[in-house]
């Protein structure tokens, strides 16, 4: 396994090391500048989730006004499009933070090709990651799935939506979180004092707070599915790697949504 030292040869390849640091942001601006993001992608959300309770119309009292919120937020075709629509803000508000530093948006988060080797390695290891977890959970008389999963996946069903359902998980969340976490976030917290095994502890915290609607358990394995996208990120210099990993795990978690579901 290669070294986390930044100084170490293996890390010789990596941005750090070839371009200025003045356009990079530091550890708290980067902080600021997350939390910028983070609302962006909240406001883009939000407004699905406005647009379907405005749409309830009439005088909803409170008792009433609090079932509609919680049918409207658990509603797949409400997750599907808030998530999507989640991806744009998230786009503005990334370019506005990096081209205040004046550099190239491709070039701070990362957008560079990656080797065949490195999607091996990230595939055998995130297999071998979540089936220990499925392993445990089948051990301990846990659900494999999280509760979650299966009523979004139901009423997307209902509304015809599923297809809406994989794009939305499957590619617009990984890219709206990997551009945020191990594109933005690790890129300035991997050039502060944090370095780069600081970077991907802290960016992997980050991302699994973005998952509070699991509990602790699921939220330990999205925890350490962070820090292996994070290494893999150190390691290739690519969140396209990281996207696409990210991609088939969630396609593979709808799919065993899905069996589970029909069995």
């Amino acid at each position: 396994m290669d070294s986390l030292d930044p100084a170490s040869p293996a890390a010789a390849t990596i941005d750090v090391a070839s371009r200025p640091t003045s356009r990079v942001w530091k550890f708290w601006g980067t902080a600021f500048w997350g939390f910028v993001v983070f609302a962006a992608m909240f406001v883009g959300q939000l407004a699905v989730v406005g647009w379907f309770l405005f749409r309830q119309g009439g005088a909803l009292n409170q008792e009433s006004f609090s079932e509609a919120v919680r049918i409207v937020v658990g509603n797949g075709l409400t997750i599907s499009l808030s998530v999507i629509t989640g991806l744009p803000a998230v786009l503005l508000a990334l370019w506005i933070a990096t081209r205040i530093k004046g550099a190239r948006f491709a070039d701070y988060l990362a957008l560079r090709s990656f080797s065949w080797i490195n999607l091996v390695i990230g595939v055998v290891a995130l297999v071998v990651l979540v089936m220990g977890w499925d392993a445990i959970s089948r051990a301990t008389g846990r659900d494999v799935e999280p509760g979650f999963m299966g009523d979004v996946l139901k009423t997307a069903r209902q509304d015809g939506a599923l297809w809406l359902l994989v794009i939305a998980f499957c590619a617009a969340a990984p890219i709206t979180e990997e551009f945020f976490a191990r594109g933005f976030l690790y890129r300035g917290w991997s050039e502060s004092f944090l370095r780069v095994p600081g970077a991907i502890v802290l960016s992997s915290l980050v991302w699994t707070s973005l998952h509070l609607q699991y509990d602790w358990y699921f939220l330990g394995e999205v925890f350490s599915i962070g820090l292996l996208l994070g290494y893999l990120r150190y390691r290739s210099n690519s969140i396209w790697l990281t996207i696409i990993l990210h991609g088939l795990n969630n396609l593979a978690a709808v799919i065993q949504t899905m069996l589970l579901a029909n069995s």
